[in-house]
């Protein structure tokens, strides 16, 4: 059922109109740059993208992301118009309960909240991240499963999102990649918050992306000609490059006090500005007004719409439905006895866990078939190259190995929208202290709940010779205070294997923290499953000594020099206090037993310790310039100083 010119005009008013009356009644929002692009959300909600409405998390719809995520009110309206979400389709209720508690349309996109918004998009820039790792994904599947997965990314991104550094660097891999199924509209309103553009922003972002190698076309004053921005995105659609097109918009169009208004970035219109600009657009002075007829036809018309494609990909994607590998990758699972041919390690061999990383990722290859890895130029140092697997470039699409170059932010971003995408398991490593720079993705990873695993290197002071900048000594307690975010250090190589097998089968994103330098295998990997378990000591201890990583090996030869003194020393492996804090109480006290007295050690800062410990030995300070064992030893990371302070805490 197509739409008539009737409608076209219709569907745009009602989103102009919801992007003035939601903020407003909220007395929150952001006004002008929805009503700007309303008729662009409209042109591609109705007439470009490729989705099932009933369906919101069909395999190949095409994703949509809204960069600018301010303007979320902009992405509500189109999906109340098209009824994306099917019987969970949002509601005027849900339209007007903008920003409220417990609402299904909040301040900005947020993925698992809203049938149909695909990421969180709160931080400009991270959305155009996202987009460049849902088109590599897009990349990887289509050329594997052939026509089960056909289809392209769009988002809107704003100035300020190119602003942002992550954009840059997301953009560069994007077209060193030639990911031609990426489309990005970029709203140039010359607005941000402070004012117009030229106060900060003097860019030539048109040669800019050309430089980065994107298609770029500038499309000059068509906002509002719903033809023009038609043809030019199924133009862009033809493309062997990512496509940036630059839309020349008018914040706050077709108010007659607002256009081009700074102010209208925000809460701009009141009462009397909206019902002037309705006035000035020809429709009633009505909150939250409907157009009689136009929901039932906007949805007839998307309804039919997707009913086709999905009849169509039914056809396409017979040969990949019956392949078992098709629904592992879907499902973000392995083939029937993925794990199976994991290696294990005999207790007092020595790995560091970074290369044990290497062997369990390398074991699973063919198992998990949506498994893709890579690293920001760091693929060697941080155990996750994949040796069966080609480098994922132009000619070869399928590529697993992913060169994410100098690239953190950028890596951790397009990890996550990898990830939101769904058939990819996507692995990234760096250097632990860099978490610092790829810090945003990572927690809007366990915002939204993105299946990936983050692998962080050269994880404490006994980096060594680097010095300082490259020894973290903050970033594990730092990573433990973000929430849903499952973090494990694990002591060994029997640890890291387990820590894997559970990255794998968690239903979120995790952070596996190893190590640069070898270390003795101490534990059989059980205490990862619970987030702790006991390495030596089962009876009544008189002490206990809990650490994590590397510090393991040490309390455990503190252990047995206090044993030597008649010291009964209990030590036990925590590689995730998140997972042992989901554990009954009972189990938490065989481990903690009452009133015996808990040590911790761990090569960094002691906050969030003492909620399981009586004291700790931990590093509060930065690190130095030397061999990482002479580091460790000089900052109390040794038998000796534990077995001090266990003796001063008993006497205690």
């Amino acid at each position: 059922m197509p739409l008539s010119a009737e409608h076209d005009q219709q569907a745009v008013d009602l989103i102009r109109g919801f992007a003035m009356d939601a903020p407003l009644a909220a007395n929150s929002g952001h006004q002008g740059t929805a009503m700007a692009l309303a008729p662009l959300a409209h042109v591609l909600y109705s007439r470009v993208m490729k989705y099932d409405p009933a369906d919101p998390n069909w395999i190949d719809r095409d994703r949509f992301v809204l960069s600018a995520g301010h303007a979320s009110i902009l992405q509500y309206s189109a999906m109340f118009l098209a009824g994306v979400g099917g019987d969970d389709a949002l509601t005027l209720d849900d339209i007007r309960d903008f920003r409220q508690w417990e609402s299904r349309t909040p301040g900005h996109p947020e993925a698992n909240h809203t049938p149909g918004v695909e990421v969180t998009t709160g931080p400009l820039g991270q959305g155009v991240a996202n987009a460049v790792g849902m088109a590599i994904a897009e990349r990887i599947l289509g050329e594997r499963f052939g026509g089960a997965i056909d289809h392209h990314t769009y988002v809107i991104a704003g100035d300020g999102c190119l602003m942002e550094g992550v954009s840059h660097e997301a953009a560069s891999l994007a077209g060193h990649l030639q990911l031609g199924k990426l489309i990005c509209v970029y709203d140039d309103n010359h607005v941000t918050i402070d004012g117009v553009t030229e106060l900060a922003f003097s860019d030539d972002t048109a040669e800019r992306f050309r430089a980065y190698g994107w298609d770029v076309v500038e499309l000059g004053e068509i906002a509002n000609d719903l033809d023009a921005l038609e043809a030019a995105l199924v133009a862009a659609q033809g493309t062997d490059r990512p496509s940036l097109l630059i839309l020349r918009s008018h914040i706050g169009y077709p108010s007659p006090d607002h256009t081009d208004d700074p102010h209208a970035h925000g809460l701009a219109f009141d009462a009397d500005d909206v019902t002037r600009t309705k006035a000035e657009m020809g429709v009633p002075d009505e909150s939250f007004w409907v157009p009689d007829g136009l929901l039932e036809a906007y949805r007839a018309h998307t309804a039919e719409r997707g009913a086709a494609a999905g009849a169509a990909w039914d056809d396409a994607a017979a040969d990949a439905i019956a392949d078992p590998a098709f629904h592992a990758a879907r499902l973000g699972t392995g083939v029937d006895g993925w794990d199976t041919d994991l290696p294990t390690y005999e207790r007092g061999e020595q790995i560091a866990t970074r290369k044990a990383i290497e062997a369990a990722l390398n074991a699973t290859y063919d198992s998990l078939p949506g498994l893709v890895s890579g690293s920001a130029d760091l693929t060697g140092n941080t155990g996750t190259k994949l040796k069966a697997a080609t480098v994922q470039t132009p000619d070869q699409p399928g590529g697993r190995q992913i060169h994410y170059g100098v690239r953190e932010h950028a890596m951790g971003a397009a990890m996550v929208g990898m990830a939101r995408h769904g058939g990819v398991l996507p692995v990234g490593g760096t250097f632990f202290v860099f978490l610092d720079y790829m810090r945003p993705p990572v927690r809007l990873a366990a915002l939204s709940g993105a299946k990936c695993c983050f692998v962080f290197t050269h994880d404490s002071v006994g980096v060594g010779e680097d010095g300082p900048t490259h020894q973290p000594v903050e970033q594990l307690a730092t990573l433990r205070a973000i929430p849903h975010l499952h973090v494990i250090r694990p002591a060994d190589a029997n640890e890291t294997v387990a820590a894997w097998v559970d990255a794998v089968r968690h239903d979120g994103p995790t952070a596996l923290v190893l190590s640069r330098q070898n270390i003795e295998v101490t534990t059989d990997g059980s205490a990862v499953e619970f987030g702790a378990g006991i390495v030596t000591g089962d009876g009544d201890p008189d002490v206990v000594l809990v650490a994590t990583g590397s510090e393991v090996p040490v309390c455990v030869a503190a252990a047995e020099r206090l044993g030597e003194s008649g010291i009964s020393a209990r030590v036990v492996s925590m590689p995730s206090w998140d997972r042992f804090e989901q554990q009954d109480t009972d189990f938490r006290r065989s481990v903690f037993p009452p009133d015996v007295p808990v040590l911790a050690i761990e090569a960094g800062i002691s906050l969030g310790w003492h909620r399981y410990a009586d004291d700790v030995v931990s590093i509060e300070r930065f690190g130095a310039s030397a061999p990482g064992d002479v580091v460790l030893d000089e900052l109390g990371i040794n038998p000796g100083h534990v077995v001090e302070r266990a003796r001063a805490l008993l006497a205690g």
